[in-house]
């Protein structure tokens, strides 16, 4: 049920033009929600430190938005690679100074918690607080990581008395086991978990990406003292950005087999499986390889693109292009033979789904997912066309690619269930969890 004249805030750290999968999560909120009766302003950076742009995301934003922006303190993305090269020379370095560059990173990275993004809130809270006294507001809404975002809602909630709904993109404990350039420590991970804690005991509500996460999020609210509704909201697609996906185009390239991954390469979804075995089949079988197209699209960290590079050395041919406008990403998709879904075999990731995995089903290809079981291998259920792999069975995966590189067969998707993950139908959902925050609240 809609209920017109609702307005929900929603804090948003990245945000268009910034690009990614975690942006166009908020960015289809924001276009659909007015459909659900709930009208949005958002609340973002004015200087994001991001690694991707995608101005293309910003025609997703309904004109009728109210965007606000607060500066922040964090440096920007250069400056913080030439500090993060500078401490990695550091770290092959002997001597006091070395060791002085070390300790001061370290110092920095402990201060600044939940995350650098931190040096956002002042400004955030001062312009958050400005515009709940310009514009009568129903609810508030938090998109995490960066998490620090969290503590910005929880400082409005109490100044606004207005209901907070958290929604984790990511779990906090997986982001800072697995995210780059995360500092550790004891002492830290004891502050992390101050942190949760406080903002599990003054929200509303919590949505997570993944059945398992919501069920750890759950446990980690019962732990704060909260019973607290937890929903699982999956990432998902928009039909607007697949206006053919029915019909998936025809893969380009007759006699060869493009094999296309479609996002960032890091810790929790690194490419080494894969490469391991195209090195096995380049070495077992090298004339089914010289067939063989491996495109890798998005961003990589200087440890994955390493492991990229080594494809190069081999007689398959590797395609390698950085971060696409949204629409260009999905037209590769959907012009490739079979897409990769990489998932590293680490604690966590059994409760992980990552983001383009819909878009992926969507596009009607056939899909090698390189995975652990767990929640992707639930979300696969009931769909053909899906060959799941251990990241360890580097046998398997090069037989897999021996297979298709033998054989004219392509396969496509078939399944009754993608409506569930439609944007528009996932945004209604969260309108339900938005009415019923607002409701008990002023119960």
């Amino acid at each position: 049920m809609t209920i017109p004249g609702r307005r929900v805030l929603l804090i948003a750290h990245y945000f268009p033009p910034v690009g990614g999968s975690g942006v166009q999560r908020v960015a289809k909120f924001t276009k659909y929600l007015p459909e659900q009766g709930w009208d949005v302003s958002v609340l973002t950076v004015q200087n994001p430190s991001a690694p991707v742009l995608d101005p293309s995301l910003e025609e997703e934003i309904p004109a009728e938005t109210i965007v606000r922006y607060a500066r922040s303190w964090e440096p920007g993305r250069g400056i913080k690679h030439r500090l993060d090269a500078g401490a990695a020379g550091a770290s092959r370095q002997p001597g006091w100074a070395a060791r002085f560059k070390r300790a001061i990173r370290r110092g920095v990275a402990g201060v600044l918690q939940p995350d650098p993004q931190i040096l956002w809130f002042p400004a955030a809270v001062r312009q958050g607080r400005r515009l709940l006294r310009e514009l009568p507001h129903d609810a508030i809404l938090v998109s995490g990581p960066p998490f620090s975002a969290f503590l910005i809602g929880t400082a409005l909630r109490r100044q606004s008395g207005l209901p907070l709904v958290l929604d984790y993109r990511d779990e906090w404990s997986i982001s800072n086991r697995y995210w780059e350039n995360k500092a550790r420590s004891r002492l830290i991970d004891v502050v992390q978990r101050f942190f949760q804690r406080h903002v599990m005991r003054r929200t509303d509500a919590v949505l997570a990406t993944t059945g398992r996460s919501a069920r750890t999020l759950a446990a980690e609210a019962a732990a704060a003292g909260r019973a607290i509704p937890v929903e699982c909201l999956y990432n998902g697609f928009d039909p607007a950005d697949l206006p053919e996906f029915a019909s998936p185009a025809s893969p380009a390239g007759e006699g060869s087999f493009r094999l296309s991954h479609v996002g960032t390469l890091w810790n929790l979804t690194t490419v080494r499986p894969l490469v391991q075995a195209v090195e096995r089949l380049a070495n077992e079988r090298p004339e089914l390889a010289t067939r063989l197209e491996v495109e890798i699209l998005g961003r990589c960290t200087p440890a994955e693109l390493a492991l990229v590079e080594r494809l190069r050395n081999l007689p398959c041919r590797l395609i390698r292009e950085d971060y696409l406008a949204h629409g260009l990403a999905v037209q590769r998709m959907r012009a490739a033979d079979a897409l990769c879904l990489l998932l590293a075999d680490v604690p966590g990731a059994e409760r992980v789904v990552p983001g383009k995995t819909f878009e992926y089903l969507v596009t009607g290809r056939e899909i090698l997912a390189i995975a652990p079981p767990g929640e992707l291998s639930d979300v696969f259920a009931g769909f053909h066309g899906v060959v799941q792999l251990s990241p360890g069975d580097v046998a398997g995966i090069a037989d897999y690619l021996a297979k298709r590189l033998s054989e004219e067969r392509r396969t496509s998707l078939f399944s009754r269930e993608m409506q569930r993950f439609d944007r528009r139908c996932q945004t209604g959902q969260l309108a339900g969890v938005l009415n019923r925050a607002v409701e008990e609240s002023r119960s």
